[in-house]
């Protein structure tokens, strides 16, 4: 009789593995599925932010319609640019690294400064009607940037510390 339940239960036991076991090789040819698609998508992507990559004459929507750049950086500003960036900005933006938004170092070489200024200051709107934050939505997974509500001067003043980086 304990025999009998021994075999019984070590039954129960190899049909519970077997059945997870397929379960599993049933989730990984899908996460195969969707890492492929997800590549595609990517590259296409990719290539949309490739075009406009380096669009200096574009200054985007949003109040900024001028901005004059100083021949060496204002430190004072970027160190008050730097510890706005830390507070506001480090939740989607890594320096050096694509996370949920883009790296911000080495942008002034692809974006004019009115439009990082625009994009800090006017995400909504900039994502709905600028071309190249519209690639870059697609491009970031559909994650709009957050407005943060940050003023004229303090956009200026992370502009500034992005002159650092």
């Amino acid at each position: 009789m304990k025999r009998l339940f021994k075999l019984s239960l070590l039954f129960i036991f190899s049909l519970t593995i077997a059945s997870c076991g397929g379960d599993d090789k049933k989730e990984k040819k899908e996460k195969v599925k969707i890492g492929k698609s997800d590549k595609k998508a990517s590259k296409k992507a990719d290539k949309k932010e490739t075009e406009a990559t380096f669009d200096l004459s574009n200054k985007g929507i949003g109040p900024i319609k001028s901005v004059t750049l100083g021949d060496t950086v204002d430190e004072e500003m970027a160190a008050k640019g730097a510890d706005v960036y830390k507070a506001k900005c480090t939740a989607c933006h890594k320096i050096g690294k694509k996370f949920i938004g883009p790296p911000p170092n080495g942008i002034l070489e692809k974006r004019s400064p009115e439009w990082v200024m625009n994009m800090i200051l006017n995400p909504d709107e900039m994502v709905k009607k600028d071309p190249i934050a519209k690639a870059l939505l697609i491009e970031f997974n559909g994650s709009p940037m957050a407005n943060q509500s940050l003023t004229e001067e303090e956009a200026r003043q992370i502009l500034e510390y992005f002159r650092t980086l």
